[in-house]
């Protein structure tokens, strides 16, 4: 991590960095960037909406988090919503921190570079507790995030248009450090 600073990020200014990141990171396509620059667009206006970037000293953008405070109303909250409430847990949809999306180009991956950034976000937020969804396989994110405290609230959860079922997980924060 010696060669990568963490700080604050103006999104809309480098949504296209961002996303850049993101398609590596986790192979989206062409199609799926341009829907997601307009996804993470919106995003931004909502309260209490920050980011933070991962970037070299020549002001590289090698990753980058970003997240709210969770609204029930967000789509987001809409679909997983029924999975929580059937396992007792819709709880946790109210006065937490959602993590929105979390990605590190994959040369600065396993560097602590993901750790950093969604401590330092975390940290920040005003809530007592943290939530996010992840692709429901054994990985590197989810041995991250199970590291940091978070368990699985909900799984096979299914978002429209996505090929493969999700996992909801949530933490108390701060989140555990090693």
């Amino acid at each position: 991590m010696d060669d990568v600073a963490v700080g604050p990020l103006d999104l809309a200014a480098r949504v296209d960095d961002a996303l850049a990141v993101q398609a590596l990171a986790f192979g989206l396509s062409d199609e799926e960037i341009a829907v997601r620059r307009h996804i993470v667009l919106r995003h931004l206006g909502c309260p209490g909406a920050r980011a933070l970037g991962a970037t070299t000293p020549d002001g590289r953008l090698v990753g980058f988090v970003y997240g709210m405070p969770n609204d029930r109303a967000h789509w987001w909250s809409t679909v997983v919503e029924p999975y929580l409430r059937n396992a007792c847990l819709d709880h946790w949809l109210d006065d937490s921190f959602t993590i929105t999306e979390l990605h590190v180009h994959p040369g600065f991956q396993h560097r602590g570079v993901g750790r950093s950034l969604i401590t330092r976000i975390t940290d920040e937020a005003a809530e007592p507790r943290s939530i996010l969804s992840a692709i429901d396989t054994e990985s590197p994110a989810r041995r991250l995030y199970r590291s940091l405290g978070y368990q699985d609230l909900a799984r096979r959860v299914l978002f429209p248009s996505a090929p493969t079922p999700y996992a909801v997980m949530g933490a108390p924060l701060p989140l555990k450090r090693p």
